[in-house]
Parts: C-alpha cells; sequence; structure tokens
C-alpha cells in the first residue's frame, strides 16, 4: 500500500481525536451518520470536549475532511471503525452498530483495503462476525485474500487531559505481517507512546475486554468492602488511607461504575466465557456488586434526612468533567431516591436546563435544601463549594458521594 488514505467511522469520543491526530501525517476522512454532528464538527463545535476549537479547525484547514455520506469514502484504502459496542436491556453484547457499520465499509471494498477495528468486542468477534459482515460485499471480495483485517483497541478515557489519544501505548494487530507493518507505521505516527504488536487479532482483543473487567473487579471489592465500613460505622476513605500506607496496595476507590466501557465491557468477556461453557463467576460478581450500589447509595442517604426533605442533586453525566450522559449510574441513583418521595432539584453544567428539570444554579436562594448531593463532582462544583454550602439550611448536610472534599472539614459532612 503505496499512499494511505484512511477513513474513519464514527466520529465520537474515539473517532474524532483519532481522526484530528492523524490527519497532520495522512489524508483522513472522517464519517459519522449524524447530520447534526458533522454540521457542528465542520464548525470547529465538539460537543464531547475531547477535542479543542482551535484544533478542531486547524485539522479541518489541512487534510482532515468530514462528511456524512458514503460516497465520499469510495477512494479511502484503510478503515477505521470506532463505533460504540452497548449491551441490551438483558446485558447482552448489542452488534447492531458494529454490524451496520460494517454494512458501511462492505459498500466501499476494494481489492488490498485494510478495515481495522478499534471498539471494544469479545475475543474473536473481529474475525468472526465482522469479517462475515464485510464478505457480503458486491464484488465477493474474502476476508484475509481480498481485504484484510486489524484491530486496534481504544484506549480513550473521556475529560482525561493527561493520557490523550497523542500520548498513550497503542496496541495493534493484524490479519498478516503486512497489515501488521502498515498499522504500525499509522499508529506510530498517531502517538509518542509506546506501539505494541500483539501475537493476533484475538489477543489485542481479549486484552481490552479484561482491562475494563479487571477495573471493574477491583472497584467492586472496594464497595464491597465499602459496605462493611458502613455496619462497622467507620469511613472506607479512613480505611483506604492507612492501607495506602503499604507499597503494594491497589489504590482504588469505591464509588457508582456506569459510563459505556466500565460498565458494559465485562458483559462482553462474560458472554464469551458462557459460550466457552466457562461461568464467569468473578466478573459477573463484580457487576452484580457495582450495579447494587446505587440502591446501597440511596438508602444511605435517606436515612440521614429527615421527612419532608428537600435536596439538591447536584451531576448526573456517568463520570465528571463530561457531558456523557450513557449508563449513568448517578442517574438511576436520582430515580431511586424520587422513587423515595425525595423531594429533589438537579443542576449539571454539562446538560441542558431543559433535561432533568434542571434549576437555574446562579438563581438559587441561600438555605434552601436540608442537604446537597454531590453525585458527580465535576470541576465546576468544587470550585463553587463555598456558594454551593450556602444553600444549605443551618443543619443541611453535604452527600459526598465520591469523597473529594473529606479533607475540607465542612460542617455535616457525609461520604461513603
Amino acid at each position: 500500500m503505496n499512499e494511505k488514505k484512511i477513513a474513519i467511522l464514527g466520529l465520537g469520543y474515539v473517532g474524532l481525536p483519532l481522526a484530528v491526530n492523524l490527519s497532520p501525517h495522512f489524508k483522513v476522512l472522517g464519517f459519522d451518520i449524524s447530520n447534526e454532528r458533522v454540521k457542528e464538527l465542520k464548525l470547529g463545535i465538539d460537543k464531547t470536549l475531547e477535542v479543542e476549537k482551535k484544533v478542531l479547525k486547524k485539522a479541518l484547514n489541512k487534510n482532515l475532511k468530514i462528511t456524512d455520506k458514503f460516497k465520499d469514502l469510495i477512494k479511502c484504502n484503510v478503515f477505521i471503525a470506532t463505533v460504540p459496542t452497548p449491551i441490551d436491556n438483558k446485558n447482552r453484547p448489542d452488534l447492531k452498530p458494529l454490524k451496520s457499520v460494517c454494512k458501511i465499509i462492505a459498500g466501499l471494498l476494494k481489492k488490498g483495503d485494510i478495515v481495522v477495528f478499534e471498539s471494544t468486542v469479545f475475543p474473536g468477534a473481529t474475525e468472526e462476525i465482522c469479517a462475515k459482515e464485510l464478505e457480503k460485499n458486491k464484488k465477493k471480495l474474502k476476508s484475509g485474500v481480498d481485504f484484510f483485517l486489524g484491530y486496534s483497541p481504544e484506549r480513550v478515557n473521556p475529560g482525561d487531559k493527561e493520557h490523550t489519544i497523542d500520548k498513550i501505548n497503542k496496541v495493534v494487530s493484524g490479519q498478516n505481517s503486512d497489515v501488521e507493518r502498515a498499522l504500525l507505521d499509522i499508529y506510530s505516527k498517531l502517538t509518542s507512546g509506546k506501539i505494541y504488536l500483539a501475537k493476533n487479532i484475538k489477543v489485542a482483543e481479549a486484552s481490552k475486554v479484561i482491562e475494563n473487567a479487571q477495573r471493574d473487579i477491583n472497584i467492586a471489592f472496594i464497595n464491597e468492602v465499602t459496605k462493611i465500613c458502613s455496619k462497622l460505622g467507620i469511613s472506607v476513605y479512613d480505611v483506604l488511607e492507612a492501607s495506602k500506607t503499604k507499597w503494594n496496595f491497589l489504590p482504588f476507590s469505591p464509588g457508582l461504575v456506569g459510563g459505556h466501557c466500565i460498565g458494559v465491557d465485562p458483559y462482553y468477556l462474560s458472554h464469551k466465557a458462557t459460550q466457552l461453557k466457562i461461568n464467569p463467576n468473578v466478573i459477573l460478581s463484580g457487576r452484580k456488586t457495582n450495579d447494587q450500589m446505587p440502591k446501597f447509595v440511596a438508602q444511605q442517604i435517606k436515612i440521614k434526612l429527615e421527612k419532608n426533605a428537600k435536596v439538591l442533586f447536584l451531576g448526573f453525566t456517568f463520570k465528571e468533567d463530561v457531558p456523557d450522559l450513557r449508563n449513568s449510574k448517578s442517574i438511576e441513583l436520582l430515580k431511586i431516591l424520587k422513587s423515595l418521595n425525595i423531594k429533589i432539584d438537579t443542576f449539571d453544567p454539562f446538560v441542558s436546563l431543559s433535561n432533568f428539570n434542571n434549576i437555574d444554579f446562579g438563581k438559587v436562594v441561600n438555605h434552601t435544601y436540608d442537604g446537597v448531593i454531590i453525585s458527580v463532582p465535576h470541576s465546576f462544583f468544587i470550585e463553587k463549594i463555598n456558594t454551593i454550602k450556602k444553600f444549605l439550611k443551618p443543619k443541611g448536610t453535604i452527600f459526598d458521594i465520591k469523597g473529594v472534599l473529606k479533607k475540607r472539614d465542612l460542617e455535616n459532612y457525609w461520604s461513603l
């Protein structure tokens, strides 16, 4: 492959930074099925907040083009798919987005083309599922013969300005040595981090899915310890501070584990384990513990509140300083608290006022609430904590779910 013309399919929090950072080195065409998303990006607006306007504009003025039209991708010879891989309401892998992007690429394939997947999948999905979908092309091109597969698991951490895509280590894998060389060339220009060549595609897929499953299990252990500490009348954060003095203690913290990675990926691994007739006890036990945390937290808050209490609920994106609401456990916590007949006002600076009946933060009257629940500790809330304290009635409580304000010596303060 002499000149690489790269198509990035899916311009979300993974695909857009990938397209922007590859564009100084290659001709890149970013594609998204959302016409609204494409229009916004052409104006330099990224609602995921992963790419700054000036950076996006600079890329658009050079090698990056953005489109929602299939025909614009015809001349590309490397296709990188970055579509979401969610779960359904029974916690089973939902491969519809993955199959849809395969259908799009199948209509564009030419001999010698390379198709790379960054979406998180269970081991074997690229070669067993994606390949079959891609082979449904009119030219009857075959995987491994006429076109070739690659896999490079995404490692974007939304809202993380330190471990950005241009600095992290990347894993790559290809169907043959030619594909491996092509991917090593592409991804070595993407990041200043190391490029690790996995033994094969299945190894690369497995490496990705266990990264988040491992994190999920570790957090589940700490969440379980949190429940024990609650019964003992001690703070899990005090226990963790003591434990961290040992050199090999793993510093995980309790919390609400949602989002589209840690809260989802373990189900992809457990799905494959079940297919292999292996009972994924540990993986599913961790998921069950973490899925139960919103109910546990709600019960703890309910105990601390007087009857007919009115509270202000702050933050319901899936994590701090990002606008993403997908699989947010804070939303689940909010719904449980409402079901307990607690009067609640809500606010999140990343969500429009029309959603969740958000209040106007700037118009809150002092001494209004019996409690303020900081469910997602956006920087906005931490910076304005002195203002937020004034919203409380004299004996009102600050409920700090993640314990970020624990060392502030706040009056009437509660954390896990």
